[in-house]
């Protein structure tokens, strides 16, 4: 179950450097469906949806149908990795370690495809995780509900574990996002009469210090949660008073409840600013994820398989304040993501984030080995 004939090395850095951003990875899908249908088509079915792709392999008995998803989009960075492979699509870079997951998924589908287990499974290609969202539109598709799986698994590369570890816990894993889009719009004028004007680079300054306040003011000091500013845009020269400012953030809990009562604070707060300063003001909450919350019972059930298996070693992590589109997934499928160790000192979203590759024969081998080993099991086939 661990053979694979594809270079996965070289298809991983094929794909590193085509980053595309969301619905728009159109030489991603191509190059996937390159390798795809070079494999045995005996055992494929091969469905697009957008940009994305749903491959089935059938089993030899097939009761249940399994799922393993991967993400496909880049982000809008330029990279400085500096490596020979680098991105080709200027201020586009796979940085977030979707190339690795891509190359794995091709991985487990040719070992599928050569070793066939007892039921289907479908290897889902997965677009737009970075944004605007592709798992929940992907989700209610026709394509996917025509092959929708009763159990779905994922993975995400993790720079600080080393190659050859796993991580993964029951419950919450990843944590609820949303994205903060906030637009203040007052009187801009000369900067020598001030009195004449409605500043609204001194307006986004209060809202900043005052968002910040939230997580230490209004946040069960037992919960988590997370309230960020990455951006403030205003101004247009040194001697105007600005008219307009813009500010750009994130929230990140762990429970949709914080979340709901973050999102009312802020907007009390975004109205204060309104009255205090007499301008005009508009929230947008952007893109916005579910919590990954693993399966209780299956996640614990891979824990102990892994442990006595021995593919990998295993890890029982903490909850992380990422985000990611996989939680849609989980609310309706049973099912379970782990982290994959691949042990680089650059954290993801980096401008320097490069994996090592040998991450990925221990991505293939525990995710074949795992799935087969459940679907025997299900048959109620002995387990050499």
């Amino acid at each position: 179950m661990d053979r694979t004939m594809l270079d996965l090395v070289q298809i991983r850095r094929a794909l590193h450097r085509i980053p595309e951003p969301g619905f728009a990875e159109f030489k991603t899908q191509q190059t996937l469906l390159s390798y795809i249908q070079a494999l045995p088509q005996d055992r494929l079915e091969i469905r697009t949806w957008r940009t994305g792709i749903l491959v089935r392999v059938r089993g030899t008995q097939p009761r249940w149908t399994f799922a393993y998803r991967t993400d496909m989009d880049g982000l809008p960075m330029a990279e400085q990795t500096g490596l020979p492979f680098a991105s080709e699509h200027p201020n586009f870079m796979h940085a977030c370690g979707h190339d690795m997951h891509m190359a794995v998924a091709l991985g487990v589908l040719e070992a599928l495809v050569r070793e066939p287990i007892p039921d289907d499974v479908v290897m889902v290609f997965q677009p737009a995780e970075e944004g605007p969202g592709g798992a929940l539109p992907m989700l209610q598709s026709d394509e996917f509900q025509h092959w929708r799986p009763d159990f779905i698994v994922a993975l995400h590369v993790a720079p600080e574990y080393p190659v050859g570890t796993i991580a993964t816990r029951p419950g919450i894993l990843f944590a609820n996002t949303s994205e903060l889009f906030i637009d203040l719009v007052g009187k801009g004028g000369h900067a020598a009469f001030p009195h004449a004007a409605n500043d609204m680079v001194v307006a986004a300054a209060h809202l900043v210090t005052q968002l910040q306040s939230i997580v230490s003011r209004n946040v069960n000091p037992l919960d988590a949660a997370v309230v960020t500013v990455g951006k403030i845009s205003s101004g247009t020269k040194q001697n105007i008073i600005a008219e307009t400012a813009r500010l750009e953030g994130t929230i990140r809990t762990l429970s949709p409840i914080a979340m709901a009562d973050i999102k009312a604070r802020i907007t009390s707060l975004v109205r204060g600013i309104e009255t205090g300063f007499q301008c005009q003001a508009s929230i947008d909450w952007g893109c916005a994820y579910r919590q990954v919350d693993n399966h209780p019972d299956l996640t614990r059930e891979f824990m102990d398989w892994l442990a006595s298996d021995g593919s990998a070693d295993l890890v029982e992590c903490r909850e992380a304040m990422t985000g990611e589109d996989f939680g849609y997934f989980l609310e309706h499928i049973p099912g379970f993501m782990f982290w994959l160790g691949v042990n680089t000192p650059y954290g993801l979203h980096h401008a320097k984030m490069a994996p090592d590759e040998g991450a990925l024969a221990v991505a293939v081998r525990v995710v074949t080995r795992y799935l087969a080993w459940k679907s025997k099991r299900l048959h109620g086939i002995r387990i050499a």
